[in-house]
């Protein structure tokens, strides 16, 4: 066996490898989730713009990410990674990171950047150009992605090593940076056609809900498999994770029968992501009542939260804001409140003695990342739109971005063929026509 190093640890090799596996699994549940959210005309654009992401994040990761992520501490300030493995340089098979081989620890991470970038299309679905989504994922990754994983992740990084605020799983670097990040997108872009005119209600629910299931199951892997091992800690973080996912559903859905009189399957969907989403940073420092309170938190405040939109102006059209930038705070900042010496092995919260220290800390975190994340990607958003324009015309967008981007459709496999087909310029003209004498009446 030439490639078994001494310190690898086969028990945990095979978990971490069975996780990365189930995180993966997470950007195609989310395509699935998206998909069935957005309207029937654009269901093929959103499953593309997750899948695609998991092919350029991919590339730009092992180029350069993880590197700069991972490496060496470049220049002692915490602030990003060094150049010491462009191109994976110097790293092979008997290369330990831990007790698990350093391709397959890249790896893991890799995925954690495929779906953070996947999330926050949901933010502009409907109205996005495929191409400069391409190019924004690519810029995205290196500027705002990258070196917030270094920040908390990276073996010096400001945020945990030096702040020492508490994330285990990611909420900062994937929750509150995709979300912050799907706010500006969604500011540079501005809101679709009809809203807060029309309903633009999901088109397929079962969708969505098989969509969160995958979700849920990749959620073990994401939260249990940043224990890097299969021990206790893993085991905590699993149970954990399932405790949180079910208290969101249940106050999101109570909430729903409050406000609204009936609970509902999309929000039975959206309770459960919403505290799957708050528990990932805390479920390495809160015990099984800790989970409890942040998943049933997460699910109350994020079923508010999706309505901001509507009084705001500002277009999430999948709820990015709502679930996973208030989702990562709200769980971040619990933290502050819940995290329990048992689980950290030190730092406690205010609930458990540790006074006001560590609330502090997780509040920099938040706040830190979050303006970092809105400001770089407004910027890069509005490069993109400078240069190549990044949202499609008002045509393209009322007939349809799966038929005049992809030219293909999830319910007609008809004749396509170059430029828009007969039938489909038909459908544009009487969409055209609806719009002229929709704004005429008004």
């Amino acid at each position: 066996m030439p490639y078994l190093s001494a310190g690898i640890d086969s028990g945990d090799t095979a978990w971490l490898l069975a996780a990365t596996a189930l995180v993966l699994l997470m950007t195609p549940g989310l395509a699935l989730f998206y998909g069935g959210m957005v309207r029937t005309k654009s269901v093929l654009n959103m499953l593309m713009m997750s899948f695609v992401s998991i092919a350029l994040v991919t590339v730009v990761w092992l180029v350069a990410g993880y590197s700069l992520a991972f490496g060496p501490d470049a220049g002692g300030l915490g602030l990003i990674g060094g150049l010491d493995h462009l191109g994976m340089h110097d790293i092979g098979p008997t290369s330990v990171t831990g007790h698990v081989p350093t391709l397959l620890f890249a790896t893991f991470q890799l995925t954690f950047a495929v779906v953070t970038a996947a999330l926050i299309s949901g933010a502009i679905a409907d109205r996005a150009k495929f191409g400069a989504w391409v190019a924004f994922v690519l810029v995205w990754t290196l500027l705002v992605y990258v070196p917030v994983a270094h920040w908390v992740f990276g073996t010096g990084g400001w945020i945990v090593a030096k702040l020492g605020a508490l994330d285990f799983a990611g909420g900062t670097v994937v929750e509150v940076c995709s979300g912050a990040s799907g706010l500006a997108l969604a500011l540079v872009l501005g809101p679709r056609l009809g809203f807060r005119k029309e309903a633009m209600r999901p088109h397929n629910i079962p969708l969505v809900v098989l969509g969160a299931g995958l979700l849920w199951f990749g959620w073990f892997g994401f939260n249990a498999g940043s224990a890097l091992g299969a021990n206790g800690l893993a085991a905590a973080a699993f149970l954990n994770t399932q405790v949180a996912g079910c208290a969101g559903l249940l106050g999101w859905l109570i909430v729903e029968k409050r406000r609204d009189g009936h609970a509902t399957t999309l929000g039975a969907a959206s309770g459960a992501v919403a505290g799957l989403v708050a528990i990932t940073p805390a479920c390495g420092s809160v015990d099984l009542m800790g989970a409890l309170v942040v998943g049933l938190a997460a699910g109350v405040l994020c079923s508010f939260a999706v309505s901001w939109k509507f009084r705001l102006g500002y277009d999430d059209s999948l709820d990015v804001v709502g679930v996973h930038l208030i989702g990562g705070i709200v769980g971040t900042l619990l933290i502050g409140f819940l995290a329990t010496a048992t689980m950290t092995g030190g730092p406690e919260g205010l609930f458990y003695g540790g006074g006001l220290g560590q609330l502090g800390k997780q509040a920099v975190a938040v706040a830190v990342v979050g303006a970092y994340a809105f400001t770089v990607t407004y910027g890069i958003g509005k490069v993109i739109d400078r240069l190549m324009g990044f949202r499609v015309s008002a045509e393209d967008e009322l007939t349809g971005l799966d038929l005049t981007v992809h030219a293909e459709s999830a319910y007609d496999h008809g004749v396509v063929s170059q430029g828009a087909p007969h039938v489909h310029a038909s459908a544009l003209a009487q969409a055209l026509a609806h719009a002229k004498n929709r704004s005429s009446a008004e």
